[in-house]
């Protein structure tokens, strides 16, 4: 298994626990926040992974 997979599982993994953070954090709004916060950073580090090689700056 090639180091990429492992860091795409790995950020699956947190997404998953994001949307876990979120579920348990239903009428909170701190916490609502972060764990909102929390997913789109998750979101914002695989981008990378879906982005043809090449097309970075």
């Amino acid at each position: 298994m090639s180091n990429k997979n492992i860091n795409l599982i790995g950020w699956i993994l947190f997404l998953i626990s994001a949307l876990g953070f979120i579920i348990s954090s239903v009428g909170s709004f701190w916490a609502m926040f972060g764990s909102l916060f929390f997913l789109v950073a998750c979101i914002i580090f695989l981008i990378p992974f879906f982005r043809k090689d090449g097309s970075e700056e």
